[in-house]
């Protein structure tokens, strides 16, 4: 299988270096790497420009977009413009972070996942973070579900979600669509990524409403938006998670922000989330 990767970068001088390397060093290759640089001011440039004089393979693009780190907007609209810069000849399309160190078989082991099934439309491992010297799994997401930075999508199945959105919730909503269009999710529970930089610890103070916006626009309702909100906020251990998700929702109805799903969609997407929170309390 054809194996393309889009990697945004922004300032990431710290652990970029460790990603490329992390990959450059895999069982089996990509096709083509673009790692797009977008607006960085420190050394990621030189960086890159290392790997890429060294694997002709891996090629770059630098472009000038917004300097806060808004979740999903800024990466997602960089992926697209490293996108652009691909051919259409790959079987399956990666879009990976800049802060992370993959196992040395990640693709191998992704590659095995889309060829054992052929239901599977995402797939990918499980993110680690260092607290105290050791690698303990990020807790915020399911060991089910396939994490933002280091997602692979089948081809068909990127193409019947119509990519990915340019919104926070962007890799909630691809799991809902690609399920809604009869795909499947797995995860290699083997495979751990170590994620350099925990989630949320660069974004912007302007983000903190945008979680309950998201669960506004994937058409959520408020109940599934409080359950949502509260199992968040327990895993941050943060009260103000809750409190500002809960806003953020409140806020995007008052403006009748337009959804990313169509009503269809959402009687489906919550058909989905309910059926989690009744297995998980055993009804």
């Amino acid at each position: 299988m054809n194996i393309y990767i889009v990697i945004p970068a922004h300032n990431e001088d710290n652990c970029i270096d460790l990603m490329l390397q992390s990959l450059v060093e895999q069982t089996v290759l990509p096709k083509q790497v673009v790692v797009v640089n977008d607006n960085s001011t420190d050394t990621t440039e030189y960086i890159i420009s290392k790997y890429t004089q060294a694997f002709p393979w891996i090629k770059t693009i630098n472009i000038q977009s917004s300097t806060n780190h808004v979740p999903g907007t800024k990466v997602i609209n960089a992926f697209y413009k490293g996108l652009e810069t691909l051919d259409s000849h790959y079987d399956v399309i990666c879009k990976f972070d800049a802060d992370i160190i993959l196992p040395h078989n990640y693709l191998e082991a992704v590659i095995a996942l889309f060829k054992a099934d052929g239901k599977v439309g995402i797939a990918g491992g499980l993110a680690y973070i260092e607290k105290n010297n050791t690698w303990v799994y990020e807790t915020i997401a399911s060991k089910k579900h396939v994490r933002g930075p280091f997602k692979a999508y089948r081809k068909e199945c990127f193409e019947a979600i119509d990519g990915l959105k340019r919104s926070i919730g962007w890799d909630t909503l691809d799991v809902l669509l690609a399920q809604f269009y009869g795909w499947t999710i797995k995860t290699d529970t083997s495979l751990h990524v170590k994620h350099l930089k925990p989630t949320g610890e660069t974004y912007h103070k302007s983000s903190k409403y945008l979680q309950g916006e998201a669960l506004y626009k994937m058409r959520f309702g408020i109940a599934l938006t409080i359950l949502s909100a509260l199992k968040s906020a327990l895993a941050r251990r943060s009260i103000m998670y809750f409190t500002n998700t809960i806003q953020g929702y409140f806020k995007a109805r008052s403006q009748n922000i337009t959804p990313l799903v169509t009503e269809e969609q959402g009687v489906f997407i919550r058909g989905i989330r309910w059926k989690g929170v009744k297995q998980k309390l055993g009804l």
